[in-house]
């Protein structure tokens, strides 16, 4: 395998951490839970896929790096969605009551009162 550059790099390790906090997902949303399918998804992230060509490779490494300075992961969400982590957090700033049993449709319909 060739040598990575420090960005291709960069990209694989925060995708295997991504794996390893369970935050990693399929362009389906499904959880990533195997450890291979997560290094495929890092390396053709990173543009360092050996299952792409090298002008496919360096398409994917631009996009990646585009998205990782906006501060956007490429994570598969609607872009106006909200994740119940923020959701609570906005529910928890009202003081709205059962909030922690709540799923993220009730929050929702709660912070929408």
């Amino acid at each position: 395998m060739a040598k990575e550059s420090k960005a291709q790099q960069e990209t694989v390790e925060r995708v295997m951490h991504e794996f390893k906090h369970g935050e990693l997902e399929t362009s389906t949303g499904r959880k990533v839970r195997s450890r291979k399918q997560a290094i495929a998804i890092g390396l053709s992230e990173a543009g360092a896929s050996d299952q792409q060509s090298p002008q496919e490779n360096s398409k994917r490494l631009g996009e990646t790096k585009s998205r990782e300075r906006k501060g956007d992961t490429g994570r598969r969400r609607d872009e106006g969605a909200a994740t119940k982590a923020e959701l609570y957090a906005r529910a928890q700033k009202q003081g709205i009551p059962g909030r922690s049993k709540m799923s993220k449709a009730q929050l929702e319909a709660a912070l929408d009162k």
